[in-house]
């Protein structure tokens, strides 16, 4: 993740405040119309981004394949080349291979970041040997754990992998090794949470985010913060599959909702506290049902993470949206904000006004692309 400097460029046109508690919804703010991308213009840009590295400048992400996956989705196929023009100096070569991983060492190899090439060869090889459902339940279960790596970018470009295999005509070679990128750069930095005490019970998703206490020192980045955390709240604990998905949409909801009232904390990071346990249950449709009620608990820990370590100890006002879903989204994609465009992804699927309002305050707090 970018650490520059934020400046604040103010595009919404409205100039009304709103109480951070008013959460007034229409249908008119909800997302009804599947703009799949079917142009081959998203499997395209896949192949130019698989000869880069996940990461650059040490560890920040590579999030260009996340962002044309959002654009795509939501009918910008024909700003994605220029997206990824614009974005391209950012990027780095993939690193050297070090060893192959095997069925018999991946251990030694989890949780290694010099061994992300090998990691990628070897989901490369699993998925072309077996269908790509079958390796994901296979090793959803062994990352999960580590939903944390990379300040939980592998687990969302996972997410955004999945979502584009589950479309219509989505089982292309380019997305099956999408997955395998993602699936690789999540091994590689594999990151367990520590041990942290149970606080009390919250009785729903936004009073577990807020009763997230922020960690004692909010400066450096996120596995300096990461390293500070102790506690979180007792939240998500549903054990039938149908519950856990219920709970994990409230999350979801919950995160974005919060961005509208908190997001200025630290925008561009904050961010993750949604599309994370978004991206979790993007992937539910293609998990056996067994593996629903952990993956609400990992998605709980990762978001409940990221709000430790940003949220600001004060709410400010938001503006409410007034535009509908499809103009939300042109605001991001000319905005250019890789975090944003993910952000306001996650927030149409939500819908409603404050998703809305929520994702026209991710494009007023992050630094624009163009």
């Amino acid at each position: 993740m970018d650490t520059t400097d934020m400046n604040i460029t103010e595009t919404t046109e409205t100039t009304e405040t709103t109480d951070p508690t008013e959460t007034t919804e229409t249908a008119e703010t909800t997302k009804t119309t599947d703009t799949t991308d079917t142009t081959g213009i998203l499997d395209e840009a896949l192949e130019r981004l698989h000869t880069t590295g996940p990461e650059r400048n040490g560890w920040l992400t590579n999030h260009a394949p996340m962002a044309v996956e959002a654009l795509a989705r939501n009918g910008h196929a024909a700003a994605v080349h220029r997206w990824l023009d614009a974005y391209a100096p950012k990027l780095e070569e993939a690193p050297a291979p070090y060893a192959p991983v095997t069925a018999g060492n991946w251990r030694e190899a989890l949780g290694d970041p010099v061994r992300i090439t090998d990691w990628t060869r070897f989901f490369a090889r699993e998925l072309a040997d077996r269908p790509w459902r079958e390796v994901l339940a296979e090793w959803w279960p062994r990352l999960l754990p580590g939903i944390a790596a990379g300040a939980t970018h592998p687990v969302i470009r996972t997410g955004h992998a999945v979502r584009t295999l589950l479309a219509p005509g989505g089982e292309t070679a380019p997305r099956r090794a999408e997955l395998a990128h993602a699936l690789g750069y999540w091994a590689a930095r594999h990151l367990p949470l520590p041990r942290l005490t149970a606080l009390p019970v919250a009785p729903d998703a936004a009073a577990a985010l807020a009763a997230v206490p922020p960690v004692p020192e909010q400066e450096g980045g996120f596995r300096e913060r990461f390293a500070q955390l102790t506690a979180v709240p007792v939240w998500g604990t549903e054990t039938d599959p149908g519950a856990a998905r219920e709970r994990l949409a409230e999350l979801v909801t919950a995160a974005v909702h919060r961005y509208a009232t908190h997001g200025h904390g630290e925008p561009i990071m904050l961010v993750h506290a949604a599309t994370a346990p978004n991206a979790v249950l993007r992937t539910l449709p293609a998990l056996p049902r067994d593996l629903w009620a952990p993956s609400l608990a990992a998605a709980w820990s990762a978001s409940a993470v990221v709000t430790a370590a940003y949220t600001p100890r004060e709410a400010a006002a938001y503006a409410p949206a007034g535009l509908t879903p499809e103009e939300v989204f042109a605001r991001a994609a000319a905005h250019g904000d890789d975090h944003t465009i993910k952000f306001t992804d996650t927030a149409l699927d939500v819908g409603g006004e404050l998703a809305l309002a929520a994702a026209l305050r991710s494009v007023e707090l992050n630094p624009p692309q163009f």
